[in-house]
Parts: structure tokens; sequence; C-alpha cells
């Protein structure tokens, strides 16, 4: 399936690794030109020349930018190009109980998961309304709807993204732009596998085992039984930037693989 994003530009924040890398590297599957961001240059330069040397004549560049400094982000705006697609991915994630999450762990991650997106979106979103035309996908979580009683902080700021989204939505009433937010299931990125691989130097188990424990009795509900892989989310993610998905808007898209027990 052609989904016509040839020569779309694309900006995706917190791109050098993960569900963001995997990202990328569809959209430049698709023709598109794409700007990657990492917090490091090293990352940046490490990330572009695998995905060239993965895709024929990529298209890619990067900007460097940590999503908890604002004077950084000021200065990745600052260099940032029109573009007509944006992705609000960069986010951080830590298990941690409640009561041990102090209020500066609270303002950190609503820093780097909620003010990410909103900066970004504040600088693309006149830009788009003007061409009449471009896409804002918000990453955000299962987690958003199924808060986890251990991380707790982290549910809340994908709730809020859902939030951010939903009302930017709003703003693009009959025009050729679109807010959605996409809400991945638990996911094996290069920070779960991390996660897990320390779970099984803890417990002796193997990850496979560590997976199926995590299912069995962290995650029942899920339908799926096993940690989506980035290229799932990437396949579903692209789509909806797409002219083709132009009638969905101020949607919160499900790609959790049945986790959340909701028909809606």
């Amino acid at each position: 399936m052609d989904l016509q994003l040839n020569n779309k530009k694309a900006f995706i924040s917190g791109s050098t690794a993960g569900i963001g890398y995997a990202i990328a590297e569809r959209f430049l599957q698709e023709g598109a030109t794409v700007i990657i961001n990492g917090r490091t240059k090293e990352s940046i330069d490490k990330a572009t020349a695998t995905l060239k040397a993965t895709v024929p004549n990529a298209s890619v560049s990067g900007i460097a930018a940590d999503f908890s400094k604002a004077d950084e982000v000021n200065a990745l705006i600052n260099a940032l190009p029109d573009v007509d697609i944006l992705i609000n991915n960069a986010g951080i994630f830590e298990p941690k109980a409640f009561t041990d999450i102090p209020d500066e762990d609270w303002f950190r991650f609503f820093e780097v998961n909620v003010m990410s997106g909103v900066r970004l979106s504040r600088h693309c979103l006149p830009k788009m309304l003007s061409k009449n035309w471009g896409r804002i996908i918000f990453i955000s979580s299962e987690s958003a709807v199924f808060i986890p009683d251990e991380m707790i902080h982290y549910g809340m700021t994908k709730t809020a993204q859902i939030a951010v989204s939903r009302g930017m939505a709003e703003l693009t009433k009959g025009t050729g732009v679109t807010v959605n937010a996409v809400l991945p299931g638990p996911t094996k990125s290069k920070g779960v596998g991390g996660f897990l691989e320390d779970l099984s130097k803890a417990s002796g188990q193997t990850i496979d085992q560590v997976e199926e424990d995590f299912f069995k009795n962290m995650r029942p509900t899920s339908l799926l039984q096993r940690f989506e892989t980035v290229e799932e989310i990437a396949n579903t993610t692209v789509y909806f930037c797409s002219p083709l998905a132009s009638g969905t808007n101020g949607a919160s898209i499900r790609v959790e693989g049945g986790l959340v027990r909701s028909i809606l």
C-alpha cells in the first residue's frame, strides 16, 4: 500500500532508538524526509548512519536536544524547519512505588513526557493550519487508561497527553490537519529490553520466562500475551500520519494487544 508520504517532512522526538527509531525508519521507507532527535550528537550520528545503510537513498538528518532541559528544547525549536508531520515520542519511564515518588519526579516526568509535546506542537500547529495540512501524533500508552500501580506518575503523564491531543484536535476543525494519540501496549523497546535483562539476572530466570511471568501476573488481560515489537507500533503510527487516514482526528488509537478491557 502506498501511504502517499513521498516528500512529506517529519520530525520525531526521541528517535535514536526504540519506537521513535522504528517510526523514523518506516517513514523513510515511504519516501518521507525525516528529522530525528536524540540527547547527543553522537547518538544522532550513529542512528542516521544506520538508517542510511538500511534504507537506500534515505533523506534523514537530526537535531540534538535533551527534553528535560527547556533551553535545549528552545534551541531545537529555533533550528527546526517547517514540517508536515510531528511525532511527539520523547518520554521517560521508571517503575517506582507511589509512596517513594518525590515531588521532583512528578515534575520531571511531566516536563519530559508532556511539555515536550506541548512546546513542539505550539510551534508546529499554527504553521500546519496555515498550509491546511499536517499531522501531529502523541505517542501515549495503554498506561493512560490502565494506570499501572508500579508507576502512577508515568500513567498520569500518558493520560495528560491524550487530553492535550484531543484538545488540540478541536483547533483543527474544518482543516486538513489532524491530531491524534497512539496508545502502544507493553513494547520491547531498548529501555524495556534492559529492564527485562535486569529482572532476568535478579530472578535467575531466562528473559522468555520473565516475559511469560510479566503477562501472567502483571498484565493478565493482554490478549497478545507478549511484548509488542517497535515495528508494530511504527506501522500503525505512520499509517495514521498518511493522507489515507484523513478521517481520523482527535482519536486515541489503541495498539495495546487487547490489554484494555473496553470497547471504547
